[in-house]
């Protein structure tokens, strides 16, 4: 044991402030929070126990917790590939060696910085308003706009054009890995006539597979944790007819709004579980697509 702290003493070193933050910070409020969903605590009066009365009420009678569910998982299944795919696309464009590679990085890297702003959910919620800027494009051409945030057939696909927009953090991950990619691979793809298509689906995406797989993980967290824009848009209410009423709008509304923060820490942690369950399904995945260069048959 003391030779593997000192082998790697360093690792430990560098790692200090996140264990420092972790143990002195975070750790209390978590295990404070798992004590509080076996309570009733409104914040005002004293916790009272509860045992599983919080869970037991949130899988057979809370409807509402299986609308959240419901819609917060529509919007990772459609977010989360989308936004991979528009990230991808854009790194293969700056891997060309264009000029100012920079400034193109910089820009579209943008977005990612400014998407979860309240005022950048704001001007969301304004472009797709009834008299907002996406009706006006359409009446150019003459087609009739709808409501695209007040109705609740259209209202999730504001959120996910908007988790789309936000796509600069993947694409950079991306672009670090199609810069990892060795250029004689398609250098002799290339002389042997192989398409396109082929060299995209034969050595890009095969040799992408550990980034691939490490933006997946990250970004399926990341949407099952969206709140601002969701919020911002629906007022705070999942409103129209709890169409936007993703996990994370629930959970702050019964902890803040109704003051039922009892209930909400046990939402809070059934939220872990379901992110830990499909982390833990990637990882069990990854072993027949992901395939890394140190690994020998």
């Amino acid at each position: 044991m003391h030779r593997f702290l000192r082998r790697n003493a360093a690792g430990y070193l560098f790692l200090s402030p996140w264990l420092i933050g972790f143990f002195f910070l975070a750790l209390g409020p978590i295990l404070a929070s798992l004590y509080l969903s076996f309570t009733r605590y409104d914040m005002v009066t004293a916790p009272v126990w509860d045992g599983l009365g919080n869970y037991q009420y949130m899988f057979q009678y809370d409807r509402r917790f299986y609308k959240a569910l419901q819609v917060t998982f529509l919007f990772v299944a459609l977010s989360v590939p989308l936004r991979l795919a528009m990230a991808l696309g854009v790194a293969m464009l700056l891997d060309k060696g264009l000029r100012t590679i920079g400034l193109y990085r910089a820009i579209f890297y943008l977005p990612s910085l400014l998407g979860a702003s309240i005022a950048i959910a704001l001007l969301w919620r304004e472009m797709f308003g009834l008299n907002g800027v996406v009706n006006g494009v359409l009446a150019l051409f003459g087609i009739e706009g709808i409501g695209w945030i007040t109705s609740p057939d259209t209202s999730i696909y504001t959120i996910v054009i908007l988790a789309m927009w936000q796509f600069g953090s993947p694409m950079l991950i991306f672009l670090a890995g199609l810069r990892g990619i060795p250029r004689d691979l398609y250098e002799a793809a290339e002389i042997d006539g192989t398409p396109p298509w082929r060299r995209f689906t034969r050595i890009t995406l095969p040799m992408l597979a550990p980034v691939i797989f490490f933006n997946l993980v990250l970004q399926t967290i990341e949407a099952f944790k969206t709140f601002t824009s969701a919020f911002i848009i629906s007022n705070g209410t999942g409103a129209p007819a709890d169409s936007l009423l993703f996990y994370t709008v629930y959970l702050f509304n019964e902890a803040f709004k109704f003051f039922r923060m009892g209930y909400a820490s046990a939402l809070a942690w059934v939220l872990l579980i379901i992110i830990a369950a499909f982390t833990a399904l990637a990882f069990a995945t990854s072993k027949y697509w992901v395939h890394y260069e140190n690994e020998r048959d």
